[in-house]
This record gives C-alpha cells, structure tokens and sequence, in this order.
C-alpha cells in the first residue's frame, strides 16, 4: 500500500547549505518545512531529511559540472532528489523480502569485513576517526553493523534479480537487430601505431626526413612496426610498439587523419613532417564506417538484451514489492 506524498520533497536549498556551509537560512527553511524532518516512512523505518541528505552528497559536484544554469541545477536535483527517495524506500523494501525466508542470514563474519575494509579506506585504518564518525552521525556502532547489514542484502537481491536471465535465442538476437539497426553504426576507425622522431636542436626536416625512410626501408624489407616503434619512437608509447589503439577520423589532427585514413590495413605513411617532428604513421587494423554486421555484434546484442529483461524484470519486481508495502510520503 502506497499513500502519495501532497508535494515534491524540495532540497534545493539543502543542498546549497551542503555545498556552501556558510548559509543557516537554507537549513532553516528546510527545518520549518519538514518540522519533524521526516521524508518518508516505509514500513518501520522512518527515512529522514539527513538521509537523503547523506545521499546527494556525493552526487552535487557532478550536477554542478553537468548543469549550464541555476534553473537545470535545481531540475537536476529535484529528479536526483526523487530517485534518491525511492531507492531508501526500495532498499527497506527489498531487505524486508530478505527476511521473509527466515532460514536466510548474513554472516557476522561477512559484516566484520565490510566495516574492516571501509575503516581502511575512508578512515586510513584510524578506528578513532571511525568512532568519531559515528559519533557525528548520532548513532551507535551496533545500527552501523545494521546499516552494512542492509546494504549487503540490498546488493545481493539485486544482483540476484539480475541474474535471472542468462540466456537469449538467436530469433530474439536477430529481430533485436533488426529493430535497432542504428545502434550498431561505427564511424571509419583505423587501429594505429606510429614511430615519432622529435627535433632536436637546429635538426632539419631534410635529416628527419631520413631517419624515418631508413626505419621505413627496414619495415619494407620486413620487419615488424611494432618493432621498429620500441627501437626508435620517442613518444610515450615506445614501450608498446607505438600503440594507441583505434582512432576515429576526427579524434585526429587533419596532418595524420587525411594521409592515414587513405590506408588500408598494413600500409604505412610517408614521413609526416611537422615543427615538432617527424611521424611514421601504420595501419594495424582498418573498419569503415557503416552497420556492423550482426556476426559481429552478437555478443553486443546478446548483453543489451539480457541487461533490457533484467531491468524489466527488476521493475516489476520492486513494483510488486511497493504494492505489498507500506510507503507513505510526506
């Protein structure tokens, strides 16, 4: 049973006091709003106002980054906001589920871990700086063990609900090709490797010119790229054969796309001359720009349409535990 909430949970301005501590009439207005501060109750537990506060936290700098002005941050965190709300509520929901198979239980070993291992990371191993934590949070180290507690169940019923399905038909492959053709488009894209021979000094193009036609006489005669690159690039690839994995047209510079993107596969440049340098340019691998071919992309396809049925699934499944539930919304 779900009771609607009469207005949006606004935290705006929670948020700014998060952001800009300096600012008591932000915490003020949200107090004489939520005078008990409340946001929501599901089932026995209450979820608070410093609950979702703890959650949006982390999230506010990338909002910041992402919104252009004041107007989107605010609409970007409200939706942040909202989805924060329903996943304290899912998770209470979801732990419940947990318990009704009264067999089920964590093992305290596997609780010990987590704390141990967040204790290392987030507080350098200083269990001092832990206690005060806690002690910040106005809770005791036994409802933290329940916290963690919760969170590994919430995972392990996700993670569980994911993997309900592990299998798809090459009907269901195809037809989901077919249908979403245009998600397979690749742009031109060549596998590159390059030698690069930097000027020194007063060193002329005629004199880079010909240290990278002897190094491309020796590729003539046979000899591997990959080789050459490690004996003479001076670029910080050298160690790996002047591999920088695929390129698109456009991630490069006209001076290397143009001559490089009229290559086929195995085929190598002139000596690029440019005032910082000289570059040998190879072609390791080459695809052009079209739809994949669906050989191609079955594995692709295979792990979209797995991660689409999982997530429906997912949602009918927490849908099915809110209509069970008790949710009530201030």
């Amino acid at each position: 049973m779900i009771i609607r909430r009469s207005a949006l949970l606004s935290l705006s301005l929670a948020a700014a006091a998060l952001a800009q501590p300096a600012a008591p009439a932000a915490n003020d207005n949200l107090n004489l709003r939520f005078a008990n501060g409340i946001a929501a109750v599901v089932e026995h537990k209450i979820i608070t106002v410093d609950d979702i506060r703890r959650e949006i936290a982390p999230l506010l700098p990338q909002i910041q980054r992402e919104a252009r002005n004041e107007r989107e941050f605010n609409q970007k965190l409200e939706a942040l906001q909202d989805d924060v709300i329903q996943n304290l509520i899912d998770r209470v929901l979801i732990v419940k589920e947990f318990y009704k198979d009264e067999k089920r239980r964590i093992p305290s070993a596997f609780v010990d871990s987590q704390i141990a291992d967040i204790q290392a990371e987030q507080f350098d191993g200083d269990r001092s700086k832990f206690l005060a934590y806690l002690r910040a949070r106005g809770i005791t180290l036994r409802e933290y063990r329940k916290e963690i507690e919760e969170d590994i169940i919430y995972n392990y019923m996700r993670q569980q609900q994911r993997k309900s399905f592990s299998t798809v038909s090459p009907v269901q492959m195809e037809t989901f090709y077919n249908e979403n053709k245009e998600r397979f488009y690749r742009d031109d894209a060549v596998h590159l490797r390059l030698i690069q021979f930097n000027r020194r000094g007063g060193e002329t193009d005629a004199e880079l010119r010909a240290k990278a036609i002897e190094v491309r006489g020796r590729f003539d005669r046979g000899e591997k790229f990959e080789d050459l690159a490690r004996e003479y690039s001076q670029d910080s690839r050298r160690s790996r054969g002047g591999d920088w994995d695929w390129q698109k047209k456009t991630d490069l510079k006209a001076e290397f796309s143009e001559p490089l993107f009229a290559l086929r596969k195995g085929e190598m440049t002139e000596p690029i001359i440019l005032p910082e340098g000289c570059f040998l340019l190879y072609v390791e691998d080459r695809v052009y720009a079209g739809i994949q071919p669906i050989d191609e992309v079955r594995t692709q396809i295979e792990q979209m349409i797995i991660r689409q049925m999982a997530s429906v699934n997912q949602e009918r499944w927490l849908e099915r535990l809110r209509r069970n539930g008790y949710v009530r919304h201030y």
